[in-house]
């Protein structure tokens, strides 16, 4: 990932993090072209689509985000689609359970550890 930060993304923090061929935004007109390069480059099984990153990037982001933060992020307008990505990333479960005894914890006066 941060080779190809490094190499190929757009500058900055509010930089693309895929470029078209002359280093501009990507066009759907030229998309596929890329896209089947660089998943051939990288080696990447055939079956996997440009909206598999997005699922995943999604995903990722699910697991510390509120529905409203990832409707924003993703440009939908109604929670029935963000909802497909608050499925249950592994170890959540734990780290809830964890908050919700340490906010029992300190309500009771408990230590907060």
């Amino acid at each position: 990932m941060k080779r190809h930060l490094d190499g190929f993304a757009g500058a900055g923090r509010d930089g693309h993090v895929f470029l078209g061929p002359q280093g501009g935004r990507l066009r759907r007109s030229n998309f596929r072209d890329d896209w089947i390069k660089a998943r051939t480059t990288a080696k990447v099984a055939t079956d996997v689509h440009f909206h598999d990153l997005r699922h995943t990037g999604n995903a990722l982001a699910a697991s510390g985000a509120s529905l409203g933060e990832l409707m924003t992020r993703m440009g939908h307008s109604t929670p029935r689609a963000a909802l497909i990505y608050q499925h249950v990333v592994s170890g959540r479960d734990r780290e809830i359970a964890d908050r919700l005894g340490l906010m029992i914890r300190k309500t009771r006066g408990g230590t907060d550890t």
